[in-house]
C-alpha cells in the first residue's frame, strides 16, 4: 500500500510540473533535464557555401533541415540559405562568429587563414579516409580539439558530411614531370594547396560557382573539386581533358557549425535532434557520393584521359607535405597539438588497417 501511495504521489507531482510548465515557463527548471518545446517553435538561419539545392552537399543540408523539423514534431525550423543570399560563400564563418547567422554548412579547410590547425580537421593529403577521419574525431580526441579551437570564434562545430576520396583534378595539359607544374594556376584549397605551392603551383581559392568559368576561360589552368558526379555536373569535362586520380583529399570532412552562444541557448532536446540529424546526413552523404561517383565514372566522355600523377611528383609531394606540416607546427602551437593528436591516431590505426581494409583491397581483385 505504501509503495502504491508513493508512486501515485510521484505521478501527481510530475504531472503538476508538466501542467504548470504549460503556463509558467520559469517552472520548467524544476524538472532538471526535461525540455518542453511544444509551446513555441525555434527558428534558425543556416547559410551554406553552395548554390541552392546543390547536389549531394546542398541537398544533404536541405534534408538535414527537413529531418530536424520531422524529429522535433515541427518545433525546430531551420531555414537554409544558399550562398550569396544572406552572405557570400566565403563569409559564412565570420557571419556565424559575429552572431549574424545561427549556423552554416561549408568546408573546414576554407578557414585555415583563421587558424592553420583548422585545415587538419578538414582532412590530410595522403592521410586518413572518411571513416578513419570520423573515428579520430569521435574517439581519438579530434572533436574535442576542434570544438576548443572553434570556441575562440564563438562557434560550435558538428561533422556535416564527408565526400569520401576525391579526384586529383582536371588539367588542360598533361602532367608528365615536376617541371610541368611550375607556374600552373590551380584551384586547390587546404593543405593540398600548400603542398602544390611547394611544387611550383600557384594555388587559388574559388567558390563553386566561379570555377568552371575560370577554367574554361583560362584564368586557371587546372582545378580539383570532388569526384566524377559533381565534376561532370560542373562541366569540367568540357574545359579540360586530363583527369588525375586523387591524393590530396582522401576523406574530406564538411561541417555544420553553429554560433556557440545560440547553440547553448537551444534546449537539450533540440541539441540532441540536431546532432542526430547531422550524423544521419554524414552517413547518407558518404554513401551517396560513392554511388553517384561510381555511376558518373562510367558516363565520362570517351575523350577524357584518366591518369595517375607520375611517381616523381608523388615522391616530391610526400617530401613537401612533411615540410609544410613541420613549418606549420613550428609557427602554431594549435597546429602542433592537433597534428600530434592526428598522428597518434594514425600510429594506432595503421597496424589494424594494414591487416584488415588494406589487405582486403589488395587481394579481392
Amino acid at each position: 500500500m505504501k509503495r502504491r501511495e508513493f508512486l501515485s504521489s510521484s505521478a501527481i507531482a510530475i504531472g503538476a510540473i508538466g501542467f504548470a510548465g504549460c503556463y509558467k515557463e520559469e517552472k520548467i527548471s524544476i524538472a532538471k533535464g526535461v525540455n518542453i518545446n511544444r509551446a513555441k517553435t525555434t527558428k534558425l538561419k543556416l547559410a551554406t557555401s553552395w548554390p541552392a539545392h546543390f547536389p549531394i552537399m546542398g541537398t544533404g543540408v536541405d534534408n538535414f533541415a527537413k529531418r530536424c523539423r520531422e524529429l522535433s514534431g515541427g518545433t525546430l525550423e531551420i531555414k537554409v540559405y544558399p550562398k550569396n543570399i544572406l552572405v557570400p560563400a566565403m563569409q559564412v564563418f565570420d557571419s556565424a562568429s559575429a552572431n549574424q547567422l545561427d549556423a552554416f554548412h561549408s568546408g573546414v579547410y576554407y578557414w585555415k587563414g583563421k587558424n592553420s590547425a583548422f585545415s587538419i580537421f578538414g582532412g590530410m593529403p595522403l592521410g586518413l579516409t572518411s571513416e578513419e577521419m570520423m573515428t579520430w574525431l569521435r574517439f581519438g580526441g579530434g572533436m574535442e580539439l576542434w570544438r576548443e579551437l572553434y570556441a575562440k570564434f564563438n562557434l560550435y562545430p558538428l561533422v556535416g558530411g564527408s565526400t569520401g576520396p576525391q579526384m586529383g583534378g582536371w588539367f588542360k595539359k598533361e602532367i608528365n614531370s615536376l617541371s610541368d607544374l611550375k607556374g600552373l594556376k590551380m584551384r586547390i584549397p587546404g593543405l593540398g594547396g600548400e603542398v602544390m605551392k611547394k611544387l611550383g603551383v600557384n594555388p587559388i581559392l574559388l567558390p563553386a560557382g566561379e570555377i568552371f568559368t575560370a577554367l574554361d576561360r583560362g584564368t586557371i589552368d587546372a582545378t580539383e573539386w570532388v569526384g566524377p558526379a559533381l565534376d561532370r555536373m560542373m562541366g569540367f569535362d568540357k574545359a579540360a581533358k586530363y583527369y588525375y586520380t586523387g591524393w590530396h583529399e582522401p576523406g574530406s570532412i564538411l561541417e555544420i557549425t553553429f554560433n556557440k552562444a545560440r547553440w547553448e541557448k537551444l534546449s537539450k532536446e533540440h541539441q540532441a535532434i540536431i546532432t542526430s540529424a547531422s550524423e544521419e546526413m554524414t552517413s547518407i552523404m558518404v554513401q551517396e557520393f560513392r554511388y553517384k561517383n561510381a555511376k558518373a565514372l562510367q558516363e565520362l566522355p570517351k575523350d577524357i584521359e584518366i591518369k595517375d600523377f607520375p611517381k616523381e611528383i608523388m615522391d616530391a609531394a610526400k617530401v613537401a607535405l612533411d615540410e609544410v606540416l613541420a613549418s606549420e607546427a613550428k609557427k602554431s602551437e594549435d597546429f602542433k597539438r592537433v597534428l600530434k593528436s592526428y598522428n597518434e591516431f594514425v600510429k594506432l590505426n595503421k597496424p589494424w588497417n594494414d591487416i584488415s581494409t588494406k589487405h582486403i583491397l589488395e587481394i579481392r581483385d
